[in-house]
C-alpha cells in the first residue's frame, strides 16, 4: 500500500499540472459518478491528507467540489500530454481528468468520490496528525496513542485515526530505530516522541525523486542504495543479517487484539525486545 510520502509526491506532482487549469472533459468510470462531467470547472489545488488525495474544484457558478480518492494497495495517479498513451491498461482506470495542457489519470484506486469541499471533514475528519502535512501536532499523536494501552505499538502507528502517514514499512523500520518490538504494547514504550521523529524524518528523507531508503546519514538524506547496502534496516529482509548486530532478520503477523487485519512485521530480536 503506498504511504504518506508516495501520496505527497502525487499531489505534488497533480498540483504542478493540473492547478489554475481549466477542466476540458472528465471520465468517472465508478456507477455512483459515471454522468458528471467537470468540463468547464477549474482545478484549484490538489493537496494530500495522510494516505488519501483532495482534489479541489471550482465551477463557474462558485461551487466547489472536491474529488476524493485513496490508492488502496494498486493504485495510482499518472500524467500525461494530452491525448498521450497510457502506460497501464485502460480498463484499469477510474478516473479521467483532462486540461489543455495535461490529461491526469487514476488507475486502480480504491476509492473514488466527488463530495462537496464544505463536506471533506466527513471523509477525512477522523484522521489523525498528518506527519507530512501543517496540522502535525505530535502531542496529539501521542495522545491518541496512549488512550489505548494495550493496543501493539506497531498497530497504533498504522492506526490512522492516531496519526495519518504511516504504512506497513516505516512502521517497521520506526520500530527498529526505536529498539522496539512492534507487538510491544504503546504503554511500554517509554518514548513516543522520539518514535514519531523518527518516521516524519524517513518520511521526509523520501519526498524527492528515486526508491524509498530508510538509511540516512546523520544530515538525514537517504544512503541505503549506495554501494550495494540494502534500502531498508529490516523491512522484507527476513534472514538477512541484522546491519547494527548481524542477527537474522524475522519475519511474523501482527493485526489488533481480535487477530483482524494482520500485516507482515519485520524485526531484529536482539536489537527489539519484546516489551511488557
Amino acid at each position: 500500500m503506498p504511504e504518506g510520502d508516495s501520496v505527497w509526491r502525487a499531489a505534488s506532482q497533480l498540483h504542478k499540472a493540473l492547478a489554475g487549469q481549466t477542466l476540458t472533459g472528465s471520465d468517472f468510470r465508478v456507477p455512483r459518478f459515471a454522468t458528471l462531467n467537470l468540463a468547464g470547472w477549474t482545478m484549484t489545488e490538489v493537496v494530500p491528507r495522510g494516505k488519501h488525495l483532495l482534489m479541489r474544484v471550482e465551477g463557474p457558478d462558485q461551487r466547489k467540489l472536491t474529488i476524493h480518492s485513496h490508492l488502496k494497495m494498486e493504485g495510482a495517479w499518472q500524467v500525461y500530454p494530452p491525448g498521450g498513451r497510457w502506460r497501464k491498461p485502460g480498463f484499469t482506470a477510474r478516473c479521467v481528468l483532462r486540461t489543455a495542457v495535461a490529461d491526469a489519470v487514476g488507475f486502480s484506486l480504491g476509492i473514488v468520490e466527488v463530495v462537496r469541499t464544505e463536506d471533506e471533514d466527513r471523509i477525512v475528519g477522523h484522521l489523525g496528525p498528518d506527519l507530512l502535512g501543517p496540522d502535525w501536532n505530535p502531542d496529539e499523536a501521542e495522545r491518541r496513542i496512549r488512550s489505548a494501552p494495550d493496543v501493539p505499538i506497531g498497530v497504533a502507528l498504522l492506526d490512522q485515526r492516531n496519526l495519518a502517514g504511516i504504512g506497513n514499512i516505516y512502521r517497521c523500520e520506526t520500530c527498529f530505530l526505536s529498539g522496539v518490538h512492534p507487538a510491544s504494547p504503546s504503554s511500554a514504550v517509554a518514548d513516543l516522541q522520539a518514535m514519531m521523529t523518527d518516521a516524519k524524518q524517513l518520511l521526509e528523507a523520501n519526498l524527492g525523486p528515486g526508491r524509498r531508503v530508510t538509511i540516512l546519514n546523520p544530515r538525514g538524506m537517504p544512503v541505503g542504495m549506495m554501494a550495494g547496502r540494502p534500502g531498508y534496516w529490516v523491512y522484507r529482509r527476513e534472514h538477512q543479517p541484522c546491519l547494527k548486530c548481524g542477527t537474522p532478520i524475522r519475519r511474523a503477523a501482527l493485526g489488533k487484539l481480535n487477530g483482524d487485519e494482520e500485516r507482515d512485521i519485520y524485526f531484529c530480536p536482539q536489537c527489539q525486545p519484546l516489551l511488557d
